[in-house]
């Protein structure tokens, strides 16, 4: 069965990014490298002012989430932000969901309280001080 992961791109605050969401969830990074990392490349060289991006960083979330980015370098088009996904977060517990959502929304902006839901959640949606929706969840249900 393939797998799903999350990957994110930035204006060239990715590693300020991945050291937040780090704080949030803990865990090693499997991989950082940046441009200036890579082998030179003939018909694309690295301008000096992109050498410190990150080309790649990945940090496992949970049992099987991998959450990864890059900076978009000089040579790319800039990333526009927007509201058409969200990175979802299911929890093992309420005190663990309230945690994560408290720190994922400092410095950004609740779009939805965290509270117990209708369809059987205890759930909340935030936008976090990168402009990135996250979705905080635990199933008051388990099946």
């Amino acid at each position: 069965m393939a797998s799903t992961n999350i990957y994110l791109n930035f204006n060239g605050n990715c590693r300020e990014a991945f050291a937040f969401y780090q704080s949030v969830f803990g865990g090693e990074f499997d991989f950082l490298g940046t441009f200036g990392e890579m082998p030179p490349q003939e018909n694309y060289p690295t301008p000096e002012s992109d050498r410190d991006l990150i080309m790649h960083i990945s940090l496992p979330i949970g049992k099987d989430t991998i959450l990864m980015g890059s900076d978009t370098g000089s040579g790319f088009p800039k990333v526009t932000f927007g509201n058409n996904f969200s990175v979802y977060v299911n929890t093992d517990s309420k005190a663990e969901a309230d945690l994560i959502f408290l720190e994922l929304s400092a410095g950004g902006k609740v779009n939805m309280p965290i509270e117990d839901t209708f369809w059987g959640s205890y759930f909340g949606a935030l936008e976090d001080k990168f402009g990135v929706n996250w979705m905080v969840s635990f199933d008051l249900n388990p099946q």
